[in-house]
């Protein structure tokens, strides 16, 4: 039984650039059936984030639980592997010029978590891209029911938040 499910539906931002939504949720049995890419290590875990990646994380973060307090669901705390992930796939998405869940370097975020020895029930990712500022991300995010569905997911526990030169991304888990 395939228990993964992705959706996806284009909006447009207020900076009037394309941004994709997807938005894809697997069970922990699901993701040992993908293909992992021979990746040992993180690619990027090297390379320190600036002033203005972590503060924009931060924001993000504060920004999801403001709206998961609104309707009455726990915070999520910010797990250190996953946020790293979540720079890296940034970083990955950024360099290697391309907007997709799959990366030709780390293969999905499923096998990234793999890689990254990450482990959860639960797991998602929201990706987009151009936008200026944290508010900007959160607003398209919200603004879109499947990013939506993810950031007010009471089945997750955990984020983690990248930013890259405009390329946001949001990976949740349920441990």
């Amino acid at each position: 039984m395939n228990n993964k499910r992705t959706l996806f539906k284009r909006i447009t931002s207020t900076a009037a650039a394309a941004v994709l939504v997807a938005v894809t949720i697997a069970a922990p049995a699901q993701a040992a059936t993908y293909h992992v890419k021979s990746t040992s290590k993180p690619l990027y875990a090297s390379q320190s984030a600036t002033a203005d990646t972590s503060a924009f994380a931060d924001q993000v973060v504060e920004l999801v639980n403001q709206e998961r307090a609104k309707v009455g669901l726990k915070a999520l705390s910010v797990d250190s592997k996953l946020q790293t992930m979540a720079q890296d796939k940034a970083i990955d998405m950024f360099k290697n010029n391309y907007f997709d869940h799959t990366s030709p370097t780390y293969g999905t975020p499923f096998e990234m978590m793999k890689t990254y020895g990450i482990s959860y029930r639960a797991a998602g990712e929201n990706i987009a891209k151009g936008q200026a500022s944290p508010a900007q991300v959160m607003k398209s995010w919200m603004n879109s029911s499947g990013h939506k569905a993810n950031i007010l997911s009471s089945n997750f526990t955990a984020i983690g938040v990248g930013y890259q030169n405009g390329v946001w991304v949001q990976d949740f888990i349920g441990k």
